[in-house]
């Protein structure tokens, strides 16, 4: 017991601050997980004994399990059906194109043909865990790119229960007798074929049923007694039980749980089951991850660092040839091809069951076998740099894009709206509208077209580049307005007009506050932050149904308006670029002292009644404009 608090102790701590700062640096979740592992294991020894990772390891596999639980709760049936084409083209052209050159390769090194196969059946599936999480994050799972992955993703671990069916066509030798062989896998090995083909069958079918019949009664029974823990157990009782049964007939407990999961796509206890689900699916994919960093031999690299490194790096290559070629056949473009190609390009979590089953099979020798379960993890540990390069390659393509085919614009109107987002388009219509012309740029494509099609006019192109903005009439313009969605690329926009033109109005839009300050630093004469607005209608609605009447929810917006505006101008004068706002003294002293002025000021506005007069602050002399870098200007929005 001491033991294992010890080990969870170190787990948890090295995740805590791994994960984080891997965040922080935009290398996402998943490397921080793998990195804290390799710390914990190969670097310091302290990750446990081989066999308490291997039970470890098995256990955090659950959050695999879960993981594609959760995304059948996404997907129903329809959706899935809709999805046929992409499971069974994009998805078989990966895995038989992968296989076949993986094994070529194989073969030309002299590995016997049933060795060569293996490897490539092994080799040909990608992590499911590391690129679903990473998608995820980085909100790409809607893109054309990231259904193509997930469904490639999926169609490979369906494709596990094939694999694991021809393996032991495979075999030359007897297999290697394995002592802990579960009962399941006894009772369907005793089996005829024909018998445990129904066995399968019916497993599966079963998992439908309990899906679509079972598992919403039993929710309204145990809803009834009002226990979250109850709605856990639950929950729970559904993942476990649905991957015990799918292992006991030898199918992936993965596959079974997704069957499941879109069984109950469309009941009404499925945001109740996410609920539930996500927190365990989360810690223990993490712990999964940490456990793969674990378990890495690297003194195998450091013998044969050659070798290794060398088929990691072919391994990665021929999956991303493989990938590229289907992506241009299927007519994925652009950023979305890159992404496929570079997305799946790795080894996955399942490679590591294969390898361990053609171990007990004899079909691959010890020694190979743990020379490619370090290379599978050299491999994922290489995914969330491929997503970073795929980051850039996608950039990049879209610079050159932009350049090669910009519009020309035809002519120049006194406004500038660079940016026609879901920002700039009500800007541009309220002053089109109005009876102003503007010249809008925007470097979305499809954006402009669809502007194009409901009549309004737009050119395409890049606004932060000078060649563009100069052709947009940036001489002779009086306003610029700034709405881009990003940031920084709205600043360099901002520093460069500023610089041509110091006399040009510009108007920025803004995240937040820290953008605020960086936009006023910049230049920009008025300043409008995205979402502020907004959230003071919704704030003086919320007053309005707590009893307050509409003249005093209005009074109170109109002096929060006011105020807030003015203390952002105070707070920019002792922002420090650089450094986080919770770090700099000044900011937090003078931003606390803010706070309780406008509190004071907002509680005593109603205290001698509805028909108080107006209170007479500084703040109600601020002219209604944006936050300026120019003395004497101060506000904001």
């Amino acid at each position: 017991m001491e033991t294992f608090l010890l080990i969870a102790t170190v787990y948890l701590m090295t995740m805590v601050v791994a994960v984080p700062l891997s965040a922080r640096l935009g290398l996402g979740s998943v490397l921080g997980y793998l990195v804290s592992g390799i710390v914990i294991g190969p670097v310091l020894g302290i990750a446990g004994s081989a066999g308490e990772m291997a039970d470890l390891q098995h256990f955090a596999e659950f959050g695999v399990v879960m993981m594609l639980f959760l995304i059948g709760l996404e997907l129903e049936p329809q959706a899935l059906w809709q999805m046929r084409k992409r499971l069974l083209g994009l998805a078989s052209m990966q895995i038989l194109g992968t296989v076949a050159l993986l094994a070529l390769a194989a073969m030309a090194l002299n590995q016997d043909w049933h060795v060569a196969i293996t490897l490539g059946m092994i080799l040909s599936l990608s992590s499911t865990a590391i690129v679903l999480q990473t998608l995820s994050e980085k909100s790409l799972m809607q893109t054309p790119g990231g259904r193509s992955a997930f469904a490639v993703l999926l169609t490979q671990d369906i494709a596990v229960i094939p694999m694991l069916a021809l393996m032991p066509l495979l075999a030359t030798r007897a297999p290697i007798a394995d002592a802990e062989e579960h009962i399941g896998e006894a009772f369907m090995h005793a089996l005829p074929g024909w018998a445990a083909a129904l066995v399968t069958l019916g497993a599966v079918a079963a998992v439908i049923l309990i899906g679509q019949y079972l598992i919403r009664p039993l929710f309204r029974w145990v809803y009834v007694a009002r226990l979250n823990e109850l709605d856990t157990a639950v929950a729970l009782l559904i993942v476990v039980g649905i991957a015990s049964l799918m292992e006991f007939v030898g199918l992936s407990p993965a596959l079974g749980t997704f069957l499941a999961g879109v069984m109950l796509a469309g009941s009404e206890f499925r945001h109740e089951l996410e609920g539930q689900i996500a927190p365990f699916k989360g810690l223990l994919l993490g712990l999964f991850f940490i456990t793969v960093g674990a378990g890495m031999d690297f003194q195998l690299v450091l013998e044969r660092p050659v070798t290794v490194l060398g088929v990691t790096v072919v391994v990665i290559a021929v999956k991303a040839l493989v990938l590229h070629l289907i992506a241009r056949l299927t007519g994925l473009r652009g950023r979305d091809r890159t992404l496929f190609t570079l997305s799946l390009a790795q080894a996955g979590e399942f490679g590591f069951v294969l390898i361990s089953y053609a171990v007990s099979l004899a079909i691959l020798p010890r020694a190979l076998a743990q020379g490619f379960l370090l290379i599978i993890a050299l491999s994922m540990l290489a995914t969330p740099l491929l997503f970073i390069l795929s980051d850039f390659i996608s950039r990049r393509i879209a610079e050159e894009r932009a350049s090669d085919i910009a519009d020309e614009i035809e002519e120049q109107q006194p406004i500038i709206i660079a940016g026609v987002g879901r920002f700039g388009q009500v800007l541009n219509r309220l002053v089109t509208m109005s009876g102003f012309k503007t010249t809008v740029l925007d470097h979305d494509l499809e954006v402009i077209q669809l502007m194009r099609r409901f009549g309004f006019k737009g050119y395409f192109g890049d606004p932060t580049r000078p060649e563009i903005l100069t052709a947009a009439g940036l001489d002779k313009a009086r306003v610029l307005v700034a709405a881009l969605d990003d940031p920084e690329a709205n600043l360099r926009l901002i520093r460069y007009a500023k610089e041509k033109r110091p006399d040009i109005v510009v108007i920025a839009r803004a995240r937040d506050r820290v953008n605020v300050f960086q936009l006023y630093a910049a230049g920009a004469d008025h300043i409008v932050r995205e979402t502020f607005d907004s959230s003071l209608r919704a704030g003086r609605y919320v007053l309005e149904n707590l009893g307050l009447s509409p003249y005093e929810a209005s009074e109170l917006e109109r002096i929060f308006y006011r105020m807030d505006r003015a203390h952002l101008r105070q707070l920019a004068e002792v922002w420090k670029p650089g450094v986080p706002i919770e770090e700099n003294r000044d900011y937090m002293t003078l931003s606390r002292d803010l706070n309780r002025q406008l509190e004071n000021v907002l509680m005593e506005r109603f205290a001698h009644g509805p028909s108080a007069a107006p209170i007479a602050t500084e703040q109600d002399e601020v002219p209604e404009h944006g936050l300026s870098a120019r003395p004497g200007r101060p506000g904001g929005r």
